[in-house]
Order: structure tokens, then sequence, then C-alpha cells
């Protein structure tokens, strides 16, 4: 789906402010991190880019991983553009299936990323492979879509979008029982010849309660550290549209070569 609404991406969400964003993560940090600055960061599903590059302009060595070529295409254009390639390693893998190249000091993961592992295996597979890559004391730091998100933004609503010589036409289905938001996604676009050919794919979301992410961080070896409504760091429930939730990963400190 990802490849299919890559130029419509940052459209969709151009009313999001990265920056505010970031400093609400960097506050995380400096409250939760132990260990001095962080300088290694992974934005796990990183799309576009868009909070790679405002972390990496911020001073930090990035490495951005999403499972779309397309939307990583998109990430690399604009990090050449800003000339920050050598601050920037871009991976194109599974959140489910990543393999770093050693540990990083944070890990986050921005606009409901998460929501995309429809099962509890796949979000057991998610959270033991960034626990495996953190440091002792690390912390993940990402968003979920709550209650409100399924049942009144995704909903049964359809959404058409328009850029360039691309429509897109974007239809919800939310099964409350069972918690999860089919997407139906019809790309029109235009070719050489004037003629549109047609994409079609589906996609979905699972709604998680914070109990039951509380359970499964606690599960991979993470200590919870709280879940907020918003960037000024009221405390969230399960009726908020969007949740932000900051984990702290547990395991012991290599003190020498073994």
């Amino acid at each position: 789906m990802y490849d299919m609404i890559a130029p419509f991406y940052d459209e969709v969400n151009r009313d999001m402010d990265y920056g505010r964003w970031a400093d609400f993560l960097e506050e995380l940090m400096r409250r939760h991190y132990p260990h001095g600055t962080p300088q290694l960061v992974l934005d796990l599903g990183c799309g576009t880019g868009r909070m790679t590059l405002e972390l990496a302009r911020r001073g930090y060595d990035m490495t951005g991983v999403d499972i779309s070529p397309d939307m990583l295409g998109v990430a690399m254009e604009t990090a050449e553009k800003e000339g920050k390639t050598g601050q920037i390693l871009f991976l194109c893998q599974d959140m489910t299936a990543f393999e770093l190249y050693g540990t990083v000091d944070v890990t986050v993961s921005c606009l409901d990323c998460i929501n995309h592992l429809t099962t509890t295996r796949e979000l057991d597979a998610c959270l033991s492979l960034v626990h495996n890559y953190l440091v002792p004391d690390g912390l993940f730091l990402f968003d979920i879509n709550g209650k409100r998100k399924f049942e009144t933004v995704y909903a049964d609503q359809v959404y058409t979008m328009q850029t360039g010589d691309s429509v897109c036409i974007w239809e919800n289905s939310y099964d409350p029982k069972r918690r999860l938001c089919d997407f139906y996604i019809t790309v029109f676009r235009e070719g050489a010849d004037g003629r549109y050919d047609r994409m079609e794919d589906v996609q979905t979301e699972r709604m998680y309660t914070l109990r039951i992410m509380k359970k499964h961080l606690q599960d991979a070896g993470f200590e919870w550290i709280g879940a907020y409504a918003d960037f000024d760091f009221t405390e969230a429930s399960d009726e908020d549209e969007r949740i932000y939730i900051a984990a702290r990963c547990k395991k012991p400190m290599l003190t020498g070569m073994e």
C-alpha cells in the first residue's frame, strides 16, 4: 500500500508538526535516558523520513527502517537535498524482521506504525527486536492510534486525495469486536498516453488498548514509563485519538569481554 500512496503520504500528514513532536521526543530523552545525550537513534517505520530528517538536523546519527522502497526513495531524495546522506542510514526491512549493524540508544516509531502489527505474534516479534537492538536502559518512544481514532476518524469513512497525476480513494471498514480496521485503497495514476492505470490494495490496522500494550512491552523486557495524550505530558486513556508511549529497555549492562 505504501508504495502506492508514497506521493500522497506527506500531503495526508501535512498538518503534523514534526518540529513540536521532535521537541517532545527530546524532552522524553532528557527525562528518561540515563547515559547522557543519546547519539544513535533508530526511526522504525520511517516512511518518507520526515521525523528521521528532523532528528538528523538536531545532530542525531539516524537509521531509518521501512518496508516500502517508494517511501524510502522519497526519504533518500529529501536527505540528499539537505546534505544529510552521511548522517542517515536507510534500510528497506520489515518491522518484524529487521537487522541492524549494532545497538542504538533510542528507537522511535511515529504515525501509528505499531498499529500495522495486526497480530500479537507480529507485535511481540517487533518488540523483541527493538529490545534486542537497544542499549541497556535505552528508550522506545512510539505512538498508537486510540479508540477514538478508530471509531470516528477511521470508522467507515471514505477519503479522496489528489496530487499531480494521481488520485487516491481511501475507504475504511472498522470492526469494533475484532478491533481491526481494513483500508481499501485505490490509486489512479495517469500514464504518458493520458490513460489512467488503476492499482488496488487492502491494509489493516489493529486498535491496542493501553493494558494490552503495557503487558506486551513488559513481557518483551521493557519497563513502562508512561502514556500521554499530547505533547504536554497529559496522561492518556484508551479514549484518546493518538497516544504517545514511552518505555525503557531493561537488560544487563555488559561490563567486559566474555
